[in-house]
């Protein structure tokens, strides 16, 4: 812990708070309600697994003017207190007749004057972790005030990452890029997934880091067909190919990158999928500048796939990255957000092996105003081989 504040030092969140205030002046908002548990944490650095449990609500309120007002049930009151801020407002909860909407809405009128514009973040990649009910009674309770779209305000300030949170970032980095190394020493033919999947939340958890909160993968014969669903209980065989993928969190910020490996002899088509895979991840960190669009990044990679003979997988091939395991723009052709010196984010394109069959490979990086930085370390040019 630092003095007066938890994760970072007081003034890495004052000058989030000066960012914050500086957009919502440009676009006229008098002030930015969070509700959410990334938010919360950005603004505040109110850190706490508690999130997982539904029955409450918490709102932090940024004013135009001054530091950030939590409203929250007395039961996190402790914590918060042990953050930057200083003005906590709680109610007991739950209270199935008022649960913090009439503390909240009497908060929002002291800080903000009449006719004021409040913003939500209400666009992609955001939710109101509030009863709908609840949001519309406070909506009826503001009266003159006008709860607005705050994401813009938001997202282009969270998607600058000040050196400490690249720190923090990296430090997850390193957390599974230890973890990975050791796959080798469980993972093997006759292994089932199952098993391999609790091993290396293991390895993460025993190199550092504080949760596992994200783990996918997959293991088949010549690729594999999707990455996202769960292990089964199918051991191993000589020919799959084994993929592990991890969202590990240290300090509340994530990592988010895969590894592939061969069970025994790796299969030609496989060879030339990988190699094709980590020469296109090559160009973007050779290419890629601030100024390019989310969409340009898409293409750079796809075109570099489709000029080794591949064909592409679907869907975005890269994202953002903090204190979410996936956060905006998305490497797609429809996502024209600019990128800019500081953004962090992960490389990640994928292409067919052989009908459905698919190969991903994934890295993360920070923008720097001259080209990317890798935060993970790089994946071996030629894929791991485990025993068979």
């Amino acid at each position: 812990m630092t003095e007066g504040s938890l994760i970072f030092p007081i003034e890495e969140f004052q000058n989030r708070t000066v960012r914050l205030q500086e957009r919502m002046s440009d676009e006229g908002l008098d002030a930015l309600l969070l509700t959410t548990p990334a938010d919360v944490f950005y603004a505040t650095g109110f850190l706490t697994r508690f999130w997982e449990s539904p029955a409450r609500p918490w709102f932090v309120v940024v004013p135009r003017r001054g530091a950030p007002v939590a409203v929250i049930p007395r039961i996190g009151a402790d914590l918060m207190g042990r953050t930057w801020i200083t003005d906590i407002r709680t109610w007991d909860a739950p209270n199935p007749h008022d649960d913090g909407v009439g503390l909240l809405g009497d908060t929002l009128k002291e800080l903000t004057p009449n006719a004021a514009r409040i913003g939500m973040p209400s666009g992609l990649e955001t939710h109101v972790r509030m009863p709908l009910a609840d949001l519309e009674r406070l909506r009826a309770t503001l009266r003159d005030r006008l709860i607005v779209d705050g994401t813009d305000a938001l997202h282009r300030v969270r998607e600058i990452k000040s050196d400490a949170e690249v720190a923090k970032i990296k430090t997850s980095c390193v957390i599974a890029d230890r973890a990975f190394a050791r796959v080798s020493e469980y993972a093997r033919a006759g292994a089932p997934l199952d098993h391999i999947f609790r091993q290396f939340q293991m390895a993460l958890l025993d190199e550092g880091a504080d949760w596992v909160s994200y783990v996918a993968g997959a293991a088949a014969q010549g690729g594999y067909g999707d990455v996202i669903s769960p292990a089964t209980t199918a051991p191993l065989a000589p020919g799959d190919v084994l993929m592990l993928d991890t969202g590990a969190v240290k300090d509340g910020y994530f990592c988010d990158f895969n590894r592939n490996f061969s069970v025994g002899d790796i299969d030609d088509a496989v060879a030339r999928t990988h190699d094709a895979l980590w020469e296109a991840t090559g160009v973007a960190l050779l290419d890629l500048k601030p100024g390019a669009r989310a969409c340009d990044v898409h293409k750079m990679m796809c075109d570099a796939l489709a000029a080794r003979g591949l064909t592409p997988g679907g869907g975005r091939l890269g994202h953002g990255l903090g204190v979410t395991l996936t956060e905006w723009p998305s490497f797609t052709p429809l996502d024209t957000t600019e990128l800019r010196a500081g953004m962090v984010l992960t490389l990640e394109p994928s292409a067919e092996v052989s009908p459905g069959k698919i190969l991903v490979h994934e890295e993360n990086i920070v923008l720097r105003e001259d080209g990317p930085e890798l935060l993970s370390a790089r994946a071996p040019c030629e894929m791991p081989v485990l025993a068979s």
